[in-house]
Order: structure tokens, then C-alpha cells, then sequence
């Protein structure tokens, strides 16, 4: 071989799902081979638009010849492994990460996680009610979005969108150590005063409702939420040409919120300000008096 012939390259890469065959691209995740072979798995802190951190260890598998068990988000796949995804050990394991987050915190609005609770038998209150749990008054210090870190998992998912996974804005990080981490401001400042740019893509990506619109909030708190009766309309938003997708989410013929979808070419599901928050425009302000008339 010269230096002028091209290199043998291997483009993808043949490993075993629960006893299936499964062939995927180099490079892909052990989680995208178990996609591929048609097995669901649990996820928390993984997004498809972000960099996998392994932190919340939900999606572990077992690998034969492995001493640990591995996240399947972020380990890469690799010819001739043998992945097992529904054995004791790892579902003991994902037993134990799913009652140990739901001693700590409010996982009430976490809604992808109810089915897995169900499915592996996870009983957060057999830790008993002396557990410490997290106590956090809800901090709303504008219109735009809430801050409730009763729901906050420690996912990291906001701080990636908030860095250089999409924002560029470092504007929040993981603050405290041991149980009193949370995520937070530099010096714990307001968001008015830090380097947020109100982009809301923190919002995209939490998993729990930990940070969620206001016009979401008060609907809840008004017990006015109604994610079943909502329609989800994608269009087109209107102020610049550089066409990120919008998913207008309607109830009663008003928008409540704006989402964007994480397989858009353009937005890999995150907006700035205006697409997030600029809808109001379109629809007259309703004022409400003290007792919600």
C-alpha cells in the first residue's frame, strides 16, 4: 500500500441488543444500537441535541465482560459487544437511581419517568418521610420563566444548552456541594442581573419542570393545565430570515407556550429570546384579578 492508496476505513460496526444482531454507524452510542434494535431505555439527562454527561445513570446497561455497568448514552459501540439491558443488575440498578431521585425531590411533572417507576417496581417513599428532601421556595423574578429546584434532578441538561452546546452563554452552573448542589447564577445573583439572555433553551431541555415558562406556572397553580387538550402547531418564526421552526402549543385557542423541534436542521430544538417568548403579540393580554377571575 502507498501512501497515495486510501485507508481501509470501518464505517459501522455490528454488536449484540438482548441477543440481537444490530449493525450501526462508527461512532453511534450503545444507546442508538438499542434504539435500533427496537429497545426502549430510560433516559434523563440525555438529549439527543446535546453532550451526554452521564449523570443521572438511568439508561445503564450490563456488557458482558464489563465489572461496572455502562451508560448506554455515551458509551460508544463497538464490534462484538454483547449488551444486555434486562437483566436483575440492571434493573435493581435502575430501581434504585429512580427511588433515590424520588426520595429528594418532586418528580411529579417528570412524566417520562412514571412508566419506568411502574415498570421496575421504584418506591421512592419506602425511604420513609425523615429523608431529606429539597425545600426551595419557587424563585420567579420575571414574566418569562420559573425557577423550581423542588423538580431539579441535577441533570445538567440546562447548563450544556446554556454553554457551548448551543448558547454560548454560561449564564448558570452548578452551584453547592453534597445535598445543597443546585443550579444557579454566578454568586447567586437575580437572572435580570446575570449573563442570561433569556434564549429559554434551559427550558427545552429540563426534564422535571424545574425550569418552566410562567405562563405554564400559573396555569398549574390555577390548576388550568390541560397537556391533553393542548394542539401542537409548527410554523415558521416571524422575526428574521433565518427560519427556525416554532411548535406553537395551543389551548383554548391560546398559545401557552413555544417549543422547537430537537430534529430541526436549523434549531436542533433551541431559539433566542423572541422565538421562545415573542408569541404574545399575537393574542390580547387577559388580566386577572386577585382571586383569578
Amino acid at each position: 500500500m502507498t501512501l497515495l492508496d486510501p485507508q481501509p476505513t470501518e464505517t459501522t460496526v455490528t454488536l449484540s441488543v438482548d441477543g440481537t444482531e444490530v449493525t450501526v454507524d462508527d461512532g453511534d452510542t450503545v444507546l442508538d444500537a438499542c434504539t435500533a434494535a427496537g429497545v426502549a431505555t430510560p433516559t434523563l439527562c440525555y438529549a439527543e441535541n446535546l453532550t451526554p454527561v452521564n449523570a443521572c445513570r438511568v439508561c445503564v446497561v450490563e456488557q458482558t465482560g464489563s465489572r461496572t455497568l455502562v451508560p448506554s448514552c455515551s458509551r460508544r459501540a463497538e464490534n462484538g459487544m454483547e449488551i444486555h439491558t434486562d437483566t436483575e443488575r440492571v434493573r435493581h440498578s435502575r430501581k434504585m437511581v429512580l427511588e433515590f431521585l424520588g426520595s429528594g425531590v418532586d418528580l411529579s411533572q417528570a412524566e417520562q419517568l412514571h412508566e419506568w417507576m411502574d415498570r421496575y417496581g421504584a418506591d421512592p417513599r419506602r425511604f420513609g418521610d425523615d429523608g431529606a428532601r429539597m425545600t426551595h421556595d419557587v424563585k420567579i423574578q420575571d414574566e418569562l420563566y420559573i425557577r423550581d429546584y423542588d423538580k431539579c434532578v441535577l441533570c445538567y441538561k440546562c447548563v450544556e444548552a446554556c454553554g457551548e452546546d448551543a448558547q454560548n452563554t454560561f449564564a448558570i452552573a452548578v452551584s453547592g456541594r453534597g445535598f445543597d448542589a443546585h443550579i444557579s447564577t454566578e454568586f447567586d445573583v437575580t437572572l435580570p442581573e446575570s449573563a442570561c439572555v433569556y434564549c429559554g433553551n434551559c427550558i427545552g431541555v429540563c426534564p422535571t419542570g424545574a425550569i418552566q415558562f410562567k405562563s405554564e406556572y400559573d396555569m398549574r397553580t390555577r390548576d388550568e393545565w390541560r397537556p391533553e387538550s393542548q394542539t401542537v402547531t409548527t410554523t415558521v418564526c416571524s422575526y428574521c430570515g433565518v427560519g427556525c421552526n416554532l411548535e406553537l402549543h395551543v389551548q383554548d385557542e391560546r398559545i401557552v407556550k413555544v417549543t422547537s423541534p430537537a430534529d430541526h436542521s436549523v434549531t436542533h430544538g433551541h431559539l433566542c429570546i423572541k422565538g421562545r417568548f415573542g408569541w404574545t403579540y399575537v393574542q390580547p393580554t387577559i388580566t386577572r384579578s386577585p382571586d383569578g377571575s
